[in-house]
């Protein structure tokens, strides 16, 4: 798009500057004072309350929150554009195809499409999105507030984030400066499990069920063997 924003290659990835907001707690990013006021009026405000005195969300990539990442093959990005319409773009991929490129940035390469751009254009117009991430077999999803930017004309950064051997056309890359995030719990989440996943336990348990007939029917020449 005509008016998408490009940035070049020696710009850096993230910045070790505070997101820019005066909120006192990283939750404020989504614990807005309606939403407090929602709470307060449900019930559920002191315990948010105690845990933002308690620290609050995290706003760095923990080790823990890499590994997540590094292990999915699916993520929703969701951004709004400058009427503040909200949009959700499906991305996906091998697993590894999020990149975790330092403490505060998250990356992946934009493959070609069906060319609306509406994503592009929205943070043209509004750099704060959010990525969410659910892992169905286990049950855990992952919410991150932040701002992303899409990065054309950068052949190595694309390349970097590129995953060995998939096959898709990469247009271009995205950046996302994390600000916040925040784990949910298991409930209503359904179970459920990749393709390939069943696949190579499949494979296994069949495996496992030859060894032992296998050894069933050494053990019965064996027996015969010697009773005769």
């Amino acid at each position: 798009m005509d008016d998408a924003k490009t940035y070049s290659s020696d710009q850096p990835y993230s910045s070790d500057q505070p997101y820019s907001s005066d909120q006192p707690y990283s939750s404020d990013l989504a614990f807005t004072p309606s939403v407090k006021a929602v709470q307060s009026r449900k019930g559920s405000r002191r315990a948010y309350a105690r845990m933002e005195e308690g620290g609050s969300w995290q706003t760095r990539i923990t080790e823990d929150l890499a590994g997540f990442i590094a292990a999915q093959t699916s993520v929703f990005l969701a951004t709004a554009n400058r009427e503040g319409q909200p949009y959700i773009q499906h991305r996906g991929g091998p697993r590894g195809f999020l990149r975790v490129l330092d403490h505060k940035t998250i990356g992946f390469a934009d493959f070609a499409g069906n060319r609306q751009f509406i994503t592009q254009g929205n943070l043209a117009d509004n750099s704060k999105a959010h990525l969410f991430l659910i892992d169905y077999a286990h049950r855990q999803r992952v919410k991150i507030w932040g701002e992303a930017r899409m990065v054309e004309g950068d052949a190595s950064l694309v390349a970097r984030l590129m995953p060995d051997g998939y096959e898709a056309r990469p247009e271009q890359a995205l950046l996302f400066t994390v600000a916040a995030w925040d784990a949910n719990c298991q409930q209503h989440i359904p179970q459920r499990f990749e393709a390939a996943d069943v696949a190579a336990t499949l494979i296994a348990r069949d495996r496992r069920i030859e060894a032992l007939e296998a050894e069933i029917e050494r053990l019965r020449q064996a027996l015969s063997a010697k009773e005769s």
